[in-house]
């Protein structure tokens, strides 16, 4: 789980994970929401840079937090779009605010904040297990030529949005991670080791295979599949009430 947490204060100290710290994304929101001496502490159980949106999750987390701490009267739409406008615009993602916000297993219809962009679902739970191997930059693979990124997403867009189900979200999204060419040694290893367990599988019923966090040096599964295959995963659930306020 991510939490940020932010209360009025004269210093303006950041933590992330209890070390001072900051995410550009959050003082961005503090700035919008004309907060910017606030105090905030930023926890994850995630890795940072891995693949799992944390800073798009703090920069959510900062503006419901700063919105109620300041009695600063803005709409979850409002909140929503000054947090997704302040991740694209520090290039540390896309589309994580949006998705975060509605929970569960969104798919992206049209992009944008709220007012703008249009969601859909996969009505579905899942364990989720994850491995990580290390960092990738999301502003440099951002920053660069996507049109090769953007193709493949309109692609796997196009599957999931005929067939919205857990089994074909996994599939397009190693598709997507293939044509894009964004597949790192570690990742494809996993991929397959997964892949081989679950063919070994008397039952394949419940077969989903494993993909890529996007975007991270990450490999996740749902079930079992990277325990099945020999790894130590860490262990997460889908939560499908997305972004709120919490401890109150």
């Amino acid at each position: 789980m991510d939490e940020a947490s932010v209360r009025d204060g004269s210093a303006g100290s950041h933590t992330v994970d209890g070390e001072p710290g900051t995410i550009g994304a959050v003082e961005d929101v503090l700035a919008d929401l004309g907060t910017p001496d606030a105090d905030v502490a930023v926890e994850t159980d995630l890795p940072i840079g891995a693949g799992f949106g944390v800073s798009g999750a703090a920069a959510l987390g900062a503006a419901l937090a700063a919105n109620d701490a300041f009695d600063r009267g803005r709409s979850e739409n409002e909140l929503i779009r000054i947090a997704h406008e302040a991740e694209v615009g520090r290039g540390t993602g896309l589309g994580d605010v949006v998705a975060q916000a509605r929970g569960g297993v969104p798919i992206r219809l049209e992009p944008g904040a709220p007012g703008m962009g249009a969601l859909d679902g996969i009505p579905a739970d899942a364990r989720v297990e994850y491995a990580t191997f290390g960092e990738l930059s999301t502003e440099e693979v951002l920053g660069g030529d996507t049109a090769a990124l953007s193709a493949a997403g309109e692609q796997a867009l196009d599957r999931l949005r005929a067939d919205p189900r857990l089994p074909t979200m996994m599939d397009a999204a190693r598709g997507f991670a293939r044509e894009a060419d964004l597949l790192v040694p570690e990742v494809s290893e996993a991929i397959a080791a997964v892949e081989e367990s679950e063919g070994d599988s008397p039952d394949g019923s419940d077969d989903y295979g494993a993909a890529m966090a996007m975007l991270g040096r990450t490999v996740f599964a749902l079930g079992t599949g990277l325990s099945d295959a020999g790894y130590d995963p860490e262990v997460c659930r889908v939560d499908a009430a997305g972004a709120r306020l919490v401890g109150r």
